[in-house]
């Protein structure tokens, strides 16, 4: 009987013991490799098994010239973008034999820059980058070579980075067009501060809609609900006030909603109201609850799963895409969704 260890102190040595077999043949009965007949090899992989035994993944990675990992660095501390991402991400990449480290940045540059540096010493076969905003940020302080890097839901400030974002324009003109079919003609736009280039995608394609743009009814302030019940009663007080109002994300929205609704104004039938990012937790809890445009940040991080398998096979995938949104009608623009 072998002496007693425990399992990760067992070698490949051990297991050629076990299954009397040469060192050799339980390396390639392991590694997959070579030509064994399927009894040796079913002996080896019992040995493995009855020892505990773990191959160490760093060597193997360095024998293969592939780890089947990859690395995911965010500063999304809520997670209320990531974990979306990285559960379609993870899907993708599972059913490819791949295995996600997440590690969190929380916007310092120097614990970013560790984690990439703990990532490339487990040999990862590629980097995802992501965050709570999707504007520009700078490239990683450190050489990746040719390693393959995938930013989702976030954007490199070098010029040919493979960038993969959700079309916030495009979802703008959809939230906006949803609006006027309804019949609504004076649509204002309450939506973020203009330094994110998400708040200036989706003015664009809110502005692009319109005939006509009035530009009292178009404001921007924090991303709070606190700031959505000071737009409503900015509104209310116009002469012309609105027949609709497009929220810049659901916080916003439900501001909004709560302000009409303790003002005694019908939603919709008054003042029709939508939001932006389909977020569960303010949208479906809404009385009523707020038509949204979606994301769809899962299937954006399937589509980046995806696009990184390709990347980690050799083929080219640089430059910026833009996923489509969905509208998610509610009764917060009408009763027949």
């Amino acid at each position: 009987m072998p002496e007693a260890k425990s399992p990760n102190r067992y070698t490949l040595r051990d297991v050629a013991r076990r299954a009397g077999v040469s060192l050799g043949t339980a390396s390639k009965a392991l590694n997959k490799s070579g030509t064994l007949r399927s009894e040796t090899r079913d002996k080896v992989l019992l040995a493995a098994n009855e020892l505990g035994f773990r191959p160490n993944d760093l060597a193997q990675a360095l024998h293969r010239g592939q780890s089947f990992t990859v690395g995911l660095i965010s500063n999304d501390s809520f997670g209320r973008f990531t974990m979306p991402i990285m559960e379609g991400l993870e899907t993708v990449l599972h059913e490819a034999g791949i295995a996600l480290f997440m590690c969190n940045a929380t916007d310092d540059p120097e614990r970013e820059k560790r984690h990439i540096d703990q990532l490339l010493g487990k040999r990862v076969d590629g980097l995802v980058f992501t965050g709570r905003r999707a504007d520009r940020r700078p490239a990683p302080g450190l050489a990746l070579g040719n390693l393959p890097v995938l930013y989702v839901f976030s954007q490199s400030d070098e010029p040919d980075a493979a960038c993969l974002l959700p079309d916030d324009e495009g979802g703008a003109r959809l939230a906006t067009e949803h609006l006027l079919a309804l019949g609504r003609t004076r649509i204002a736009h309450v939506t973020g501060p203009e330094d994110f280039e998400a708040v200036r995608l989706r003015r664009r394609g809110y502005e692009a809609s319109l005939s006509q743009v009035d530009p009292t009814l178009i404001l921007h302030g924090p991303w709070s609900e606190a700031w959505g019940r000071e737009a409503a009663t900015r509104l209310l007080a116009l002469p012309n006030r609105p027949d609709a109002i497009f929220a810049g994300n659901d916080q916003i929205a439900r501001g909004i909603v709560e302000t009409l609704r303790d003002k005694a104004i019908a939603v919709p039938d008054d003042i029709a109201v939508i939001g932006f990012d389909n977020w569960s937790v303010m949208a479906e809890a809404s009385r009523p609850q707020i038509s949204s445009i979606d994301m769809n940040l899962k299937s954006l991080g399937e589509e980046a799963g995806h696009r990184l398998i390709r990347m980690i096979r050799g083929e080219s995938q640089g430059g910026t895409s833009r996923l489509p949104c969905t509208l998610v009608p509610r009764a917060s623009t009408t009763t027949t969704p």
